[in-house]
Order: structure tokens, then sequence, then C-alpha cells
């Protein structure tokens, strides 16, 4: 059951054009977010959609074809883990984010 632990999957559109930042000679590093909706019908009987935002990253081989495969719109399916972090901002104040980390990731439909 190991592998089940800390497993995020998602499939969604991409929110825009990855950030790809190189370190070292040949280490990439990928950054960009996935829109992911579902839908419910309110006590009207109104179809309502909730879209959810993810922030996602991506490293090395995994960073390499993101960087050739997404863009803003595209649907993509995406494997990986929830990474957190916390730091100070500038005025002091503590910062939290949660990121997926994938290692897997499918490209649906054509690339432009």
């Amino acid at each position: 059951m190991t592998t089940l632990n800390n497993t995020v999957q998602l499939i969604g559109r991409a929110g825009l054009d990855p950030e790809i930042k190189s370190f070292d000679k040949d280490r990439k590093m990928a950054r960009f977010s996935i829109a992911t909706n579902s839908y419910y019908y309110n006590q009207k009987g109104e179809r309502v959609e909730d879209t959810q935002w993810h922030q996602v990253i991506a490293w090395g081989k995994t960073a390499e074809v993101v960087e050739k495969i997404v863009k803003k719109g595209r649907e993509i399916a995406v494997s990986g883990k929830l990474v957190n972090s916390s730091w100070d901002d500038k005025d002091g104040n503590k910062r939290y984010a949660t990121e997926v980390e994938i290692n897997q990731i499918i490209a649906f439909g054509k690339s432009e």
C-alpha cells in the first residue's frame, strides 16, 4: 500500500504556458497551473461549475517534457505527490504553499 501514500492524479487544462528555469548544466524546473472542473446542482436545480486551480512543479526530464508539450489551455493529465513549503515574506509574515510535484504527464489532443 505504500504506492498509494501521497499520490495525486489530476486531469485539467494548463492555465498558462509553463515557466521554465535552468540550473547547473542541464537541470530544469517547470512551474505552471492546472484548472480542474467539477459540477453540482444547487438547491434551485441549477448546474454550477466549480473550478479549482492547482500549482504544479516538475524537475529534470519531466520538466523537459513539460517544456515541449504544455501550452496554455491544453488538456493534460499529471501524476505526482503533494509538496508543502513555507517561508517568511519581506514583511516577516509566514507564507505557505502546496504544490503538486509531478513525475508523469500525458497531453491530450494535438499540440499547436
